[in-house]
């Protein structure tokens, strides 16, 4: 199952799996309604035969061989601390992901269909929430579907960081890194990937500016040019962008900006969890100069520092 190639740069689209997730509660059986971008999606199988793991956490139902590739299974309902009914276990699937360059199983209920979304009708997981679900902290967006239900975009990404497969370092840097001056823009809806991100830039000498999603990367843009107009093309030396972000994601604000004379000239980065060639090229096509995936620091500071030192000539 692959992204559909219409999916256009600058559309503001993407493409979801939606799968079902049941819950008991009181004796009452609810559904969840979730989703997975597309292009982290490698394939949706039946429940296969499992190894199990002793000692790992309790959603880790355990591994198993694909094609000589050895899989971890995630049950997301334990992970999210969802209490199983029986009736769930019916028709199990298991949805292959392929992020950061990991591949993972994930237990669900049901596997309904593709639906595609833009992201201007998705809302950031803090302002939907109001910070109280059950699932707040396990969410990057919410959407309306038909009937009034709501579908939840989980954030699988914290799923590998809790199982220690993403563990960025960003205390090596090489002694003769050049030590850069100027601003840098980073847009990511997730604090800690923004963290993460500052860190490295901060340490190669930069001062950041953050903007959680495409819109507000814009309105920084709009509000440092105010403060320096012609001259803000030699002091924003670069600008790192996730794609997946509520409102408008990374294609999209980057097909914006290279469309403003304003900014056309400043480079952009995208640093995605998204490892698929088809999101490279789009991300090539939207205008950007690299496609980092995330985060390996000893790429990110080589890739980065290319760039920039490209653009002061």
């Amino acid at each position: 199952m692959h992204m559909d190639n219409s999916l256009k740069v600058g559309s503001n689209e993407m493409e979801l799996v939606d799968f079902r997730i049941l819950k008991e509660e009181d004796g009452e059986v609810y559904e969840g309604i979730y989703g997975i971008n597309v292009s982290k999606v490698r394939e949706i199988i039946k429940m296969p035969t499992l190894t199990e793991l002793p000692g790992t956490p309790n959603y880790i139902e355990g591994i198993f061989d694909l094609r000589s590739i050895v899989i971890p299974v995630v049950n997301l309902a334990k992970w999210m601390g969802i209490t199983e009914p029986e009736s769930a276990h019916k028709n199990l699937r298991v949805i292959i992901t392929e992020f950061n360059n990991v591949l993972i199983g994930f237990v669900v209920h049901e596997a309904k269909r593709i639906r595609r979304i833009n992201w201007a009708d998705i809302e950031p997981a803090s302002f939907a929430s109001g910070g109280g679900s059950l699932d707040g902290s396990k969410i990057t967006g919410v959407t309306k579907i038909e009937d009034d239900n709501v579908l939840l975009i989980l954030d699988l990404e914290s799923v590998v960081q809790d199982l220690g497969l993403y563990q960025p370092n960003i205390e090596h840097v090489s002694e003769e890194m050049e030590n850069f001056s100027g601003l840098a823009l980073i847009l990511d809806d997730s604090a800690t990937a923004r963290k993460i991100v500052k860190e490295a830039l901060v340490k190669m000498g930069f001062s950041v500016v953050e903007a959680g999603d495409g819109e507000e990367g814009l309105e920084k843009l709009d509000d440092l040019y105010n403060m320096y107009e012609e001259e803000l093309s030699k002091k924003l030396k670069i600008i790192i962008s996730d794609v997946e972000m509520p409102k408008m994601d990374g294609f999209h604000f980057a097909a914006n900006v290279k469309e403003d004379g304003r900014f056309d000239k400043i480079p952009i980065v995208f640093n995605s969890s998204i490892s698929d060639h088809f999101s490279e090229d789009r991300g090539k096509e939207a205008g950007a100069e690299a496609y980092l995936v995330k985060f390996e620091a000893t790429a990110f500071y080589d890739e980065i520092a290319r760039i920039v030192r490209a653009h002061m000539k």
